[in-house]
């Protein structure tokens, strides 16, 4: 992360020139990480909401919240994702210090270099690779 707060973003994992990114604070392993979604999975998300059995009062409420938690971002030609800096400081990213891209499929996640590590150590302890991908 440069002194800006700006994120040089690898070519896989931007988006179509012009299409915005939604950046959406959350936890995993009660660690925060910034997920970054596209357009297509920000959609799939609202989706979920909309064609579920929930009350309307419960969809209007879940879907505020979650138009709430993301923040409307692009990703410059030069291929940078400028965080604000309130993001920054909520996932804990220090200050032109390392950060990781995590892809997830359909998103991918920006985490501070200590909670990074932190969730190397979690996933490799974890013993879910009864498929044989992780090998």
């Amino acid at each position: 992360m440069d002194p800006k707060n700006r994120v040089s973003i690898h070519p896989d994992f931007r988006p179509a020139p012009g299409e915005k990114v939604f950046l959406l604070s959350a936890e995993t392993y009660e660690m925060p990480v910034l997920r970054v979604l596209n357009t297509a999975e920000y959609d799939r998300r609202v989706a979920i909401v909309r064609n579920s059995d929930k009350s309307e009062k419960d969809k209007t409420r879940i879907l505020g919240k979650f138009a709430s938690l993301c923040h409307e971002a692009s990703i410059n030609d030069q291929g940078k994702l400028l965080i604000n800096r309130d993001l920054v400081d909520e996932i804990a990213i220090e200050p032109e210090g390392t950060i990781w891209l995590v892809g997830r499929q359909s998103y991918f996640e920006i985490w501070s270099e200590k909670n990074y590590v932190s969730l190397r150590k979690i996933e490799k302890g974890q013993d879910d690779d009864d498929l044989g991908i992780l090998d």
